[in-house]
């Protein structure tokens, strides 16, 4: 049996739905602080609470007979998370403490952790590959990063059988290609996503962080990952796992950046809208241009990326910003 938490979330909605699709064995835990039980697939039974309750989370591991665990069930913004460090470390790293501690306990074999680029902060160049220096710049990526310190100190201590894969997010977006989910965070940050709030009069403009980075535009730069794409790394990584693979980090990214001026355009031309756009100072927290190499992901998962393409991903986003439920 596979756990997943935070599975009505965003990415852990779709990976539930892939999962199902692939008719693997799956329950997931969620305390809806950000996610929607509507999300979840109806055959996949649902547990309202905390990833960091280790009482509840071990006797649904041990009734279930629970051998693998996708975690996600993560607090995401990084503006927020220098604003309010101890949100982010207590949900993001205590939490997931707690949660490794019980799967070690009730002989958890396979974990996945839902990890971020971030942990890399401003890398000197691009594109990023797993040994580059990790120097996160916000407590979101700190609280990231601690946690993957702990995944390999606990795998080297020998105390555990639990071998795990961190799957190193960069920018997520889109919604599911066939239609009937896509990111419903309630007052959600994520680029494409307001852009497409825009686009649709949602809001009555976007805001634009920054013109005066060191880059071809001068907007920050990053790698966007179609969320089909990314569900489906989950799932080829438990079976990397199940098959004997060593403990492992992987960055989840396509190898090619786009800046915030390019995805604008990108979702004007899926809309037909010339949206409102004000421009102001940088963020607290952003790196200047980050993109994945994804070599090492590519060649140890044979994964085989379908929807590189960042007028899919915004026009996907689109589709789904302009029918979702209220």
């Amino acid at each position: 049996m596979i756990l997943v938490t935070g599975g009505a979330g965003y990415i852990g909605s779709h990976t539930l739905h892939q999962l199902v699709e692939a008719k693997l064995p799956c329950i997931t835990i969620d305390n809806l602080y950000s996610g929607h039980r509507w999300a979840v697939p109806a055959s996949v039974p649902f547990f309202e609470g905390s990833s960091g309750d280790a009482t509840f989370v071990a006797d649904i591991i041990k009734k279930h007979q629970v051998t693998s665990v996708i975690h996600f069930a993560a607090h995401l913004e990084v503006e927020e998370s220098t604003k309010d460090p101890m949100k982010y470390y207590r949900n993001n790293f205590l939490n997931s403490m707690s949660l490794l501690d019980v799967c070690t306990k009730t002989g958890v074999k396979h974990f996945i952790f839902s990890s971020t680029c971030a942990i890399y902060g401003t890398p000197d160049h691009n594109p990023v590959s797993e040994d580059f220096p990790k120097a996160p710049i916000s407590p979101y990526g700190k609280s990231k990063l601690a946690t993957e310190w702990l995944l390999e100190d606990l795998v080297n201590s020998g105390t555990t059988t639990l071998r795990y894969v961190s799957l190193r997010y960069f920018n997520v977006a889109g919604a599911k290609v066939n239609g009937g989910l896509g990111q419903a965070t309630p007052r959600a940050t994520q680029l494409v996503k307001v852009a497409c709030e825009a686009a649709l009069g949602k809001r009555d403009k976007m805001v634009l962080y920054g013109t005066d980075y060191p880059t071809a535009d001068g907007t920050c730069v990053r790698d966007y990952i179609h969320i089909d794409d990314l569900a489906e790394l989950h799932l080829l990584s438990l079976k990397y796992l199940e098959n004997g693979g060593k403990s492992e980090a992987f960055n989840c990214g396509y190898g090619k950046g786009y800046s915030v001026k390019e995805v604008i355009e990108s979702v004007k031309r899926a809309s037909g809208t010339n949206f409102k756009v004000e421009t102001v100072g940088r963020r607290q927290g952003d790196s200047i241009e980050i993109y994945a190499d994804p070599t090492k992901v590519i060649k140890a998962l044979s994964w085989k990326p379908r929807y590189a393409d960042l007028d899919l991903i915004c026009r996907t986003s689109l589709e789904w910003e302009k029918n979702r439920p209220k």
